[in-house]
């Protein structure tokens, strides 16, 4: 129904029928024919931006999934002290920065576990506590890790989080930057 309101006072109501009584549609290939080159080139382009932002969430999401694989496969190759597969997903220039402000690169990363320095138990992000964000080539989780192990034949025991900075390159994604807490205080880590 619609209001068509003249003058002040007089105020009048129709309803669809008597609206477009007599109005000949025209057939949908009809209108796009009589559409302008810029309407047409406006139509294009509409269409090209929906497809490709439909296109750029579904590939986030797969991005995202992605990576937060490849994080888990990459704990997963430290608690085995496995070289060979940590070799194969950190980046050649890698940093990883810890709470207490140590350097390590990936030549430092390799060699410990080549020599089985640490031995662990467990080396597993907290169910749940993994989160990944995806921008554009760069995507960065950040989780809550636990971590037991001997080390130094000292064992430890502790939880912490962690940020770690992924970037695609033309070979896959790989481990670029790593930043982990100081370990938290035994009540707050649960």
């Amino acid at each position: 129904m619609i209001v068509s309101v003249s003058g002040a006072a007089c105020v009048r109501v129709l309803d669809s029928r008597s609206l477009f009584q007599g109005v000949r549609v025209a057939p949908a290939k009809n209108i796009i024919r009589r559409l302008s080159r810029s309407a047409k080139l406006l139509v294009v382009i509409t269409v090209l931006t929906l497809t490709a932002t439909s296109r750029t969430k579904a590939s986030s999401e797969d991005d995202a999934r992605t990576v937060a694989a490849l994080d888990t496969k990459y704990q997963a190759a430290v608690k085995d002290n496995d070289a060979t597969t940590m070799d194969q997903i950190l980046a050649d220039d890698f940093i990883l920065v810890t709470g207490r402000g140590h350097v390590y690169n990936k030549p430092e990363l390799i060699e410990q576990a080549r020599k089985k320095e640490v031995i662990y138990e467990h080396q597993e992000e907290e169910v749940g506590s993994q989160k990944v964000r995806i921008w554009g080539d760069t995507a960065v989780v950040t989780a809550l890790l636990w971590v037991k192990a001997v080390q130094e034949g000292k064992p430890v025991d502790y939880k912490l989080w962690f940020s770690d900075t992924y970037v695609r390159t033309p070979t896959g994604w790989r481990y670029v930057f790593g930043q982990a807490s100081l370990p938290l205080p035994k009540a707050e880590s649960k």
